[in-house]
């Protein structure tokens, strides 16, 4: 196995940056997944377990001004690593303007991502800054656990508001109550719910839109007022909301009445998706909630379970 790339331009440079403290806020350590065309970093989390999941995708060319790479074989030209988040990001942090970044695997007494950092001084003469990452290699068998499967039909499909003003909701609820309930319907509403013994406080989005569904037959005969619903983790929620470095040109919220895989595959657009399954509480236990963020060059999906 090798890799072995380059950045040279300052935009990509500080773009791979923010992607990279974004994985960071959402996982502690994650899956780096290596091709040909596109870099993929994956948490597959048990959501049985409680546990949230996510695929991030980054196409290579967008950011490299160099990617070589060579699989565990020709037919699997692919490369598994696990590897902890803050270690990446600390590293790339400390390549503000830089002239270049390499990186690459290497084998130092235990393998590694080699992060090289060439950095300018006052008197316009380079230093070298290298950062080893240590890094855990994934065998082929285990490969399987890792893949993004296909997307299920949807029933609601709805506008989201600004995810500034929805983390700033969702910061004072979580005050109030550990558990939020998520709710959409076909009429452009949305809302964000929490119930104790002593207080229930709503808070209502009108007139969001709805687009076009993925299936249209999967909710051609649903009621444009019935409300789809799912109860999560408020924490959850406001860590994916707080750990976004750059902001969807659009939002969309999308509920299903199957159960979602882990991981799903890519919608086309700038959109930020949100699955909302179980419209019935004595279902809702098996169901999750699923994000698919994409803005510009960056796809991220992000999973989290219902509660029971």
């Amino acid at each position: 196995m090798k890799f072995r790339a380059k950045i040279v331009d300052a935009a990509c440079l500080n773009h791979f940056t923010r992607v990279s403290c974004m994985v960071a806020k959402l996982a502690r350590a994650c899956t780096l997944r290596i091709s040909p065309c596109k870099l993929h970093f994956i948490l597959a989390d048990s959501a049985a377990g409680g546990g949230v999941s996510m695929w991030c995708e980054l196409p290579q060319e967008n950011f490299f001004s160099e990617f070589q790479m060579e699989g565990v074989s020709e037919e699997n030209n692919e490369i598994y690593v696990e590897l902890t988040s803050e270690n990446l990001a600390r590293a790339l942090k400390t390549a503000q303007n830089a002239r270049a970044l390499k990186v690459k695997l290497t084998n130092k007494h235990f393998p590694c991502l080699t992060i090289s950092i060439e950095l300018v001084s006052l008197s316009s003469s380079s230093r070298m800054v290298t950062h080893d990452i240590p890094i855990k290699v994934i065998p082929r068998k285990l490969w399987k656990n890792l893949q993004e499967p296909t997307i299920p039909d949807s029933d609601v499909s709805i506008y989201l508001p600004l995810l500034k003003t929805m983390k700033s909701v969702v910061e004072k609820m979580k005050n109030i109550s550990s558990h939020l309930i998520i709710q959409a319907n076909l009429n452009g509403d949305l809302n964000l719910k929490i119930e104790t013994e002593l207080v229930c406080v709503t808070t209502h989005f009108k007139d969001l839109g709805n687009p076009p569904l993925a299936s249209e037959d999967a909710s051609q005969d649903r009621d444009p007022e019935q409300m789809a619903e799912v109860h999560v983790d408020i924490r959850k929620f406001l860590q994916l909301l707080a750990g976004q470095q750059v902001n969807p040109t659009r939002a969309v919220c999308i509920s299903c009445g199957a159960v979602v895989p882990l991981m799903s595959q890519l919608l086309s657009g700038p959109t930020l998706w949100s699955w909302l399954l179980g419209p019935h509480s004595d279902v809702v236990s098996h169901k999750m909630v699923h994000f698919d963020l994409l803005h510009e060059d960056v796809s991220l999906q992000y999973f989290i379970p219902a509660l029971s």
